[in-house]
Parts: C-alpha cells; sequence; structure tokens
C-alpha cells in the first residue's frame, strides 16, 4: 500500500509521460520526412526541386522546438523565416529567427514579429513552399490588429474575454474578425505558394480553424456570430468602441468576411494535426497501468467552469475510494481538455491551479486521494507554474499556516494558495501545448 507522498510521486510521474508523449519535435519528425529529392508531410509528397524557395514561419508556445525539428530535416534547404514565441521558450536554430512577444496578452514585439511574417507571405510566389508551425498561443503571439483598430485595442478585447468566461472557441471567433491574419487571411496572404501547415491542436475536439485562431484554415465563423457573442456574455458596453464599430461594419458586409471553404487561396494549402490532447492522455493511462493503477480515461474533450468541473471530479473521487466505482482501487483517472474561470477576486492563478483548489475543498480529509491539474504548456495563466497537486490534506495542511482556501478561492488567488504549500506544479517551458491533463490517483 503506498502512502500519500508516494501516491504525489506517483501523478508526478504519469503526468509527464503524458507531455514526453506530446513532444512537439518529435511530432514534427515523426510527420515530415525526407524521401528522394521530396518532403512527405502525413503521406503526401512534395518535390522540393519544384520549389525556388523553402520559408517557415509560424506561431505558439512550442513552435521552438517544432522550428528547430524542422531545420534538422530540411537544413539548408530552407531559405529562411520566422517564427513567434513566448518569451523564455526558445531554442537555438541556424536559419529560422525566433521572435519572444507577450503571451497571453499580445504585445508590440509580437507585431513586429508578424509583420515580419506577412512580408515574407507577400514577397512569395508560386514557386515557393511555405512551412508554417502552429501551436497553442499563437492567437496571442500573432497579433496583427484589423485597420481602425490598435493594438491597445485588441489587447482590451483579450482581457475582456479571458475574464467573461467565454470559450477558446468564443475568443478567437473574435480574434479572427479583429485580426489582419487569423481566420483564413495567412492562408489568402500565402497564395499562391504552396503551404503546409503543420499544427499541435490546444482546443477542444481538434477543430482547425480554432487553433492559433485558424490562420490558415476555412473560417466557419462570422461577423455575426461575434456581435452574438458579446451580447451573450453582456460585454458589448466593455469592448473599445473600433473593435464593436469594425464588427458591426462587418455584419453590414461593409468589411470583407474571413475566407471561407471553397475559397481558392486554400487551393494548395495543407493542414495537418501532430499531436492532440488525447495523445498525450493514452500516454499517461499507459504510464498508469504500469504503475499498477486501474486506470481509465474519462476525456479529452471537458469544458465548462473550472470549479464546477472540479467537483464532478472530486466526486469520482470519492466514490472511488468509498465504493470502488466506476473504477477499482488503486485507481487512476485521467482527463483532458480546458476548462475556463470567471474572475470574480484580483488574485493570481489559472484554471488548474484553480481546479486543484476547488477539488482540495471538495476531497477535504479523504484518504489516499491525490488530484493533480497541469497545463502541458508548463504555465498556467499569467503564473510560472503548471498547475498544481492537492490531496486530503492539503485543507487541513493550509489551515495550519493561517490559509482559508474558501476565501483564496473566493478570490481566484490559487497560486498563492498553493505557493506557500509547496503545491505548485513547476515544469518550466515543455515547448508542447496540447490543452490540460488532470489525474485522480486514489490508493488502495
Amino acid at each position: 500500500m503506498k502512502n500519500v507522498d508516494q501516491l504525489r510521486q506517483d501523478a508526478e510521474t504519469i503526468f509527464h509521460a503524458g507531455l514526453s508523449a506530446v513532444d512537439s519535435a518529435t511530432a514534427v519528425t515523426k510527420c515530415l520526412h525526407l524521401k528522394d529529392n521530396g518532403l512527405v508531410v502525413d503521406s503526401h509528397a512534395y518535390d522540393l526541386a519544384a520549389y525556388k524557395n523553402v520559408y517557415v514561419v509560424g506561431a505558439g508556445k512550442a513552435s521552438a522546438a517544432m522550428a528547430s525539428a524542422v531545420e534538422e530535416i530540411l537544413g539548408d534547404r530552407i531559405k529562411g523565416g520566422l517564427v513567434n514565441v513566448k518569451y523564455g521558450h526558445v531554442k537555438p536554430l541556424r536559419v529560422i529567427r525566433l521572435n519572444e512577444a507577450g503571451h497571453p496578452i499580445p504585445d508590440e514585439a509580437g507585431l513586429r514579429g508578424t509583420r515580419e511574417i506577412v512580408h515574407i507571405l507577400e514577397h512569395s510566389g508560386e514557386q515557393d513552399l511555405i512551412l508554417c508551425l502552429i501551436s497553442g498561443g499563437g492567437s496571442a503571439l500573432l497579433p496583427y490588429p484589423a485597420k481602425g483598430i490598435s493594438l491597445d485595442e485588441k489587447r482590451r478585447l483579450t482581457q475582456v474575454l479571458l475574464e467573461c468566461g467565454a470559450t477558446i472557441q468564443e475568443v478567437n471567433a473574435l480574434r479572427k474578425h479583429v485580426s489582419h491574419v487569423k481566420g483564413g487571411r495567412l492562408a489568402r496572404l500565402a497564395y499562391p505558394s504552396t503551404l503546409i501547415t503543420l499544427m499541435l491542436s490546444d482546443v477542444i475536439g481538434d477543430d482547425l480553424d480554432s487553433i492559433a485562431s485558424g490562420p490558415t484554415v476555412p473560417d466557419g465563423s462570422t461577423f455575426e456570430d461575434c456581435l452574438q457573442i458579446l451580447g451573450k456574455y453582456s460585454i458589448r458596453g466593455k469592448v473599445p468602441e473600433a473593435v464593436l464599430s469594425h464588427l458591426q461594419s462587418g455584419a453590414k458586409g461593409a468589411i470583407e468576411e474571413t475566407p471561407k471553404a471553397g475559397n481558392p487561396v486554400f487551393s494548395r494549402t495543407q493542414n495537418v494535426i501532430v499531436a492532440s490532447n488525447s495523445l498525450a492522455l493514452l500516454a499517461a493511462q499507459h504510464k498508469a497501468n504500469e504503475l499498477g493503477y486501474n486506470s481509465m480515461v474519462l476525456s479529452s474533450s471537458i469544458q465548462g467552469e473550472t470549479k464546477d468541473v472540479a467537483l464532478v471530479h472530486a466526486a469520482i473521487a470519492r466514490e472511488i475510494s468509498e465504493a470502488d466505482q466506476p473504477v477499482r482501487k488503486p485507481a487512476c483517472v485521467i482527463s483532458g481538455g480546458e476548462t475556463t474561470v470567471t474572475m470574480k477576486g484580483q488574485g493570481l492563478g489559472g484554471r488548474n491551479q484553480e481546479f486543484a483548489l476547488a477539488a482540495a475543498i471538495a476531497i477535504d480529509g479523504v484518504r489516499d486521494v491525490v488530484v493533480l491539474s497541469g497545463g502541458t504548456d508548463g504555465t498556467d495563466g499569467p503564473t510560472d507554474a503548471a498547475g498544481a497537486l492537492a490531496d486530503g490534506t492539503t485543507v487541513t495542511r493550509a489551515k495550519s499556516l493561517g490559509l482559508d482556501p474558501v476565501d483564496f478561492l473566493r478570490r481566484n488567488d490559487s497560486y498563492h494558495f498553493f505557493h506557500p504549500l509547496g503545491d505548485l506544479l513547476m515544469t518550466g517551458p515543455t515547448f508542447t501545448n496540447v490543452m490540460d491533463l488532470r489525474l485522480l490517483i486514489v490508493g488502495d
């Protein structure tokens, strides 16, 4: 029988096994390889002799590692390129330039980098091949506001959307329609070059048009959809006037819509998902089985308010502990997806830390139960933690330090709750991003 410390250690081991399975460089290498004088991308072959230049562009928290893998494969065949990455998420490269920029709120560095990417695409032609590397965080790291909207106004829109509890699909629909490059517009800029986009999926259902706001795929959302989202969350009065005016003009047909399916700009494109949340969950399950747990994958598509999702997971943990259902002890229940936090306080944290805090309250006093929730990108919200761990003693230990868990949860201040307990999950940059990985460990 394992004690709680051993269960916590197992939880971290299982989490890291999930991360290893979605390593972005490995994922690119599996999808992309040379054969004779051709480049094979997910079984589709391209004759490199037919292209004058090869360029690499992209954006995302994992895109530096993706670029490193592409350089290893194509070497001197690459003419040049630029990829926007989050500050600190860098790798040594020879040809492709990395541009560090802000995430989750876009900044001037991101705008400068995106303008350089646009310059590369606008000066490419029919005899050029462009590889676009996209991973989670690409929406914020590829900022180029539409005409009449400033970067500050776009930042304000992003902040309002993040705080209101909108889903990532809803957030990205707005991002697409106030952008010069998102929602298929990057493909429009690249046309008639041949464009291959490799993606790490960080969205529910692996919807191509939601990953990094779909810069190279047809957009299924409209200006009218954006106005309805603002109405749904009662935030019309909170978004900048220039943004609202732009959306209203688009809904009236005064501004061109994002390119839709069937548009000729997509006739020379290939979009491939190289890694996803499901792959991470299956690898985590395999490791849990190796460690002797009876495991089950709950879902890779869990979304909703973080605190509510945490309560459901805690209820499952209690049911396993008390009744050996829906899986017998020792058990490991694994779930993925991406929840949302509706901010009501001014604290510091992220959805994974908030999940762990809400779960800690719900499993207080339950023996031999450990909860881990972590972002596969290594960062949770605007913090340096990937997430946090909790167990049935967390609340008691916190109270002994004078920490009131209910108060910290009310203030959305999960980071400052877990920090003094030493229970933050710290990974540093992981160079991948396929949403979140949550674990329930119940000992026997």
